[in-house]
């Protein structure tokens, strides 16, 4: 008798551990969590600093003193490929070089589940901006967190700036310098047709999947921007043919390089 009531209470034992477990993990992919994502600057298989000198695909010396761009339109993939799309007002970010804080961006309000993919877009979407100004606060004002990355003669967003100096770049009288500037933008246009470099990028895990938790810490996509990639494939581009580009029809040749520069490193999961 002693040993089937033994046995009862091993067995009921076991069940009540049983269900645990399985309540533990129905509330581990219930509500929702955050994923960060660290866009980490870099020149080729180098790190990224303003004032060193790098080599363009031309073998051209360069040496970077702005690099900006805008991300936004995030959307992010489940290994069961179901999506989850950031909402419009959430989904904006300008990184800037020298700022490290707004390379490393963190979206809530992501359901709980296995990420292995984000995608994005280089730029801000043609519907944001045309839509009214008092609609673009943060990064997206022109007048404060935008400056210095919008046309007000063109009414649209400068997508990526890249500005330097190369000894192979005429020189520039007005400063007195052999400088470089790529200031890259163009939605498509909104009474008049304009080139549309906005680039679409998705950047895809095949290790391991960002594990989107509630209450959890949020695990980390570590993305490398390769600067470099601005200047190759799938066209060389001298700074001594082109030492500028802004709204011309040389942007388009810009973007189509630079739309590749985002790549995975790695997937971090915190336990």
């Amino acid at each position: 008798m002693k040993k089937l009531i033994f046995g009862f209470f091993t067995l009921a034992s076991f069940a009540t551990i049983f269900t645990n477990c399985k309540k533990d993990d129905k509330e581990d992919l219930s509500g929702t969590g955050s994923v960060t994502l660290e866009f980490d600057n870099r020149a080729g298989n180098a790190a990224f600093a303003f004032g060193t000198n790098y080599t363009n695909a031309a073998g051209e010396t360069v040496k970077f003193s702005t690099f900006n761009y805008f991300v936004s339109n995030f959307v992010f993939v489940k290994t069961d490929g179901t999506e989850y799309v950031v909402p419009k007002d959430s989904c904006y970010f300008l990184c800037k070089h020298e700022n490290a804080d707004s390379r490393e961006i963190t979206i809530s309000g992501i359901p709980a589940g296995d990420y292995e993919e984000v995608r994005f877009i280089i730029g801000v979407d043609s519907a944001k901006s045309v839509s009214d100004i008092a609609q673009r606060t943060g990064v997206l004002d022109p007048a404060a967190g935008a400056a210095g990355m919008y046309w007000a003669w063109n009414s649209g967003y400068i997508f990526v700036k890249v500005e330097g100096t190369s000894p192979q770049a005429p020189l520039n009288t007005m400063t007195g310098e052999n400088t470089i500037e790529y200031h890259t933008g163009l939605f498509g246009g909104k009474d008049t047709p304009t080139l549309n470099n906005i680039k679409n990028v998705e950047i895809h895990s095949h290790d391991d999947a960002a594990k989107v938790r509630r209450d959890k810490e949020a695990p980390q996509f570590h993305i490398y921007v390769d600067v470099l990639e601005m200047f190759t494939s799938p066209t060389n581009i001298s700074v001594a043919a082109n030492p500028t580009s802004h709204a011309g029809a040389f942007s388009k040749t810009v973007a189509d390089n630079y739309a590749d520069m985002f790549t995975l490193d790695h997937v971090h999961n915190h336990e």
